[in-house]
């Protein structure tokens, strides 16, 4: 795809003259000198330049649902849509059809900070001279650069795996083709990488930010990377992972680490210490009732900047996109897609009110196993019906009858994170001060359209409730990229597999870590792990923070790459998807009470997940024009 690689830069500076980028990062192509030295002349251009840089990160909020696949191709979402998520989702997808391919992207957005951090402090413009905040301006943009570059290359790993290093070299379009052909750094070389250049900007980049800088990466955001790098990179797909021993580059080169080594989760547990040790961050608690577990929770995703955010992948803006994409049709705005749908499977995920989860796996008919200590009803019995006041729903002030409704037993007695973030049909869909409520069944309420949650299901917590979006009132949101409860569970599960390898070191405690796990469960109002699993040993524990991690980071893009760094998506990625019997026949889009027929689990998709998917492919285009570039397992 076309983009204007200076955007608006250009657009004041040159008028007719455009600087293209080009479909390959190894295409040739004319660079503007004269062009960079007005820019560069200029604190205005300069400004703009940076921005140009800087919005090359994604925004999560607002691209979610069309080109990033990261929600919709887990095992907890299903989404209406036919996007990128679709191909990855059902295998239909090969080195020449990548969805999102985001390669040649990123490296345009590496060259065009190598570029800014090659200039910005040379800035010539006169005004500088007499203005001191400008100048420490341009020192803060250039620190933020180089965050954005580093974290462009952790963006690259989690897709591809290893990439090639350009470090501040400005590539030459010009040059041939063959000049700018380079062979993919080690995996360990990409991590010291982004290791040293995120220490460094931990080192000068501000603890805190405000003003028109809110946004911009702090000490933690640098940290916050470096815990999430570690984590990833301590988890069996980029720690001697058996089926990578045969990629290599053409000087036979291992490109993975070709064995296990357990002091790489030594190095997680010290990375996120790191963030926790800063005394910046806390887990959000709501102002005026910081007792209720389910404001607690939802206010992360409403009140912007809370301390419990660490970097917000867009800043502050518009919550349409996340909104409007998880509100039912016909009830709560004239142009709601609600068809974000929570599948079966991360349904059952959530714990009983109890702090035990029901669900332990699935016959091979799809049916639940159930902990019979959990409080959940029997398999035979879970969609028995009865009635069920939503807490969420009497949180936000909802009256009794509102937040009443006949469901299946499945939805009673859950855990408050399972209100806030799921949407089940027949329960009270809050805007502003009216409620509505969806069914999904065929020709229903929230089914009149092609948007719908196919699953039966709906994101809940995106939705700002005490709005009314009928009146075309979404509010904004700061998206939280990296929070302060994923380091929490990152510390957590990089000490449990310590004790479980064998190995320590100075930030590895295992009570300091049991304890943050009990202070998370605490704000969503659940009893410590230990007193609810009293037997439990380090490998269920493991388990367990494993599906903490799942429920308190649902729907917020994390499950797509735990799954594959965990290499359980064959498990969970891979054959039938279960959800509701959005098939049965409504009555008609005021219809208010499912019918009986909705209330089943029902195979409503089967996903192919084979063994070179972990890792997205290099596009053939790519592998033709650098013969060096090794592809990767499969492809």
């Amino acid at each position: 795809m076309k983009k204007t690689l200076y955007k608006g830069i250009l657009a004041i500076a040159l008028s007719a003259l455009t600087l293209s980028s080009c479909d390959s990062f190894l295409d040739r192509q004319e660079d503007e000198q004269l062009t960079e030295e007005k820019i560069w002349a200029s604190f205005n251009y300069t400004r703009q330049y940076f921005f140009n840089c800087w919005g090359y990160l994604p925004s999560e909020a607002s691209s979610f649902y069309s080109g990033i696949p990261y929600f919709g191709a887990s095992d907890e979402t299903s989404m209406t849509w036919n996007y990128a998520y679709r191909y990855i989702n059902f295998g239909s997808w090969n080195a020449t059809n990548v969805p999102n391919d985001n390669f040649n992207n990123r490296y345009q957005a590496i060259r065009d900070c190598n570029i800014f951090l090659k200039n910005v402090l040379n800035c010539s413009d006169p005004i500088l001279e007499t203005d001191a905040a400008r100048q420490s301006q341009l020192q803060l943009w250039y620190d933020s650069i180089r965050w954005a570059r580093a974290y462009n290359y952790f963006l690259l790993m989690r897709d591809y795996g290893p990439v090639f290093l350009v470090g501040d070299d400005v590539m030459d379009f010009t040059a041939s083709t063959q000049a700018l052909q380079r062979p993919r750094n080690t995996w360990e070389e990409c991590v010291k990488y982004v290791e040293d250049e995120m220490n460094y900007c931990a080192q000068n980049l501000p603890a805190t930010l405000s003003g028109a800088n809110y946004g911009l990466p702090t000490r933690g955001a640098a940290l916050a990377v470096l815990s999430r790098l570690e984590l990833y990179s301590a988890r069996p797909l980029f720690n001697g992972n058996a089926l990578y021993k045969t990629v290599r580059n053409p000087d036979g080169t291992a490109l993975f680490p070709e064995e296990y080594d357990p002091q790489k989760w030594v190095a997680a547990a010290s990375a996120a210490k790191k963030v926790i040790d800063l005394g910046v961050y806390s887990l959000y608690k709501d102002e005026d009732d910081p007792t209720n577990p389910f404001l607690n929770y939802y206010g992360v995703f409403q009140k912007p900047w809370n301390d419990e955010l660490i970097f917000c992948g867009g800043g502050y803006q518009s919550r349409w996109a996340l909104g409007v994409h998880t509100t039912p049709t016909d009830i709560a705005s004239g142009s709601a897609y609600g068809g974000w749908g929570p599948t079966q499977s991360s349904v059952d995920s959530y714990a009983m009110a109890s702090g035990r989860y029901p669900v332990t796996g699935y016959d091979r008919t799809g049916g639940p196993l159930i902990d019979s200590k959990s409080g959940y009803p029997a398999a035979d019995r879970e969609f028995e019906l009865t009635n069920i006041v939503n807490p969420f729903l009497k949180a936000l002030k909802t009256s009794d009858a509102d937040a009443t409704s006949n469901s299946p037993r499945m939805y009673a007695n859950r855990e408050p994170r399972f209100y806030v973030t799921v949407y089940f049909p027949g329960t009270g869909w809050k805007h502003g001060d009216a409620v509505g409520r969806a069914t999904f069944s065929s020709g229903g309420a929230g089914h009149t359209t092609h948007d719908y949650p196919i699953t039966g299901y709906l994101v809940n917590k995106w939705y700002d409730h005490t709005l009314d979006s009928y009146q075309g009132q979404w509010g904004n949101v700061t998206f939280p990229t990296f929070r302060y409860a994923e380091v929490l569970l990152n510390y957590i599960e990089a000490v449990l597999e310590c004790e479980a390898n064998g190995v320590t070191g100075p930030d590895v405690d295992h009570a300091t870590a049991m304890l943050y796990w009990d202070q998370l469960r605490a704000r969503s109002g659940m009893a410590p792990i230990m007193e609810v699993y009293t037997d439990a040993t380090t490998e269920d524990l493991i388990d367990l923070i494993h599906r903490e991690r799942q429920v308190e980071l649902a729907q917020e893009g994390h499950r797509y790459f735990d799954v594959r760094t965990w290499m359980i998506a064959p498990q969970v990625c891979n054959g039938p998807v279960y959800g509701l019997n959005t098939d049965a026949k409504g009555t008609g889009p005021k219809e208010t009470v499912p019918p009986a027929e909705l209330w089943t689990r029902k195979v409503m998709e089967t996903r192919v997940f084979r063994p070179n998917h972990y890792l997205y492919p290099f596009l053939q285009r790519e592998l033709d024009r650098n013969k060096v570039l090794t592809q990767n397992y499969g492809w």
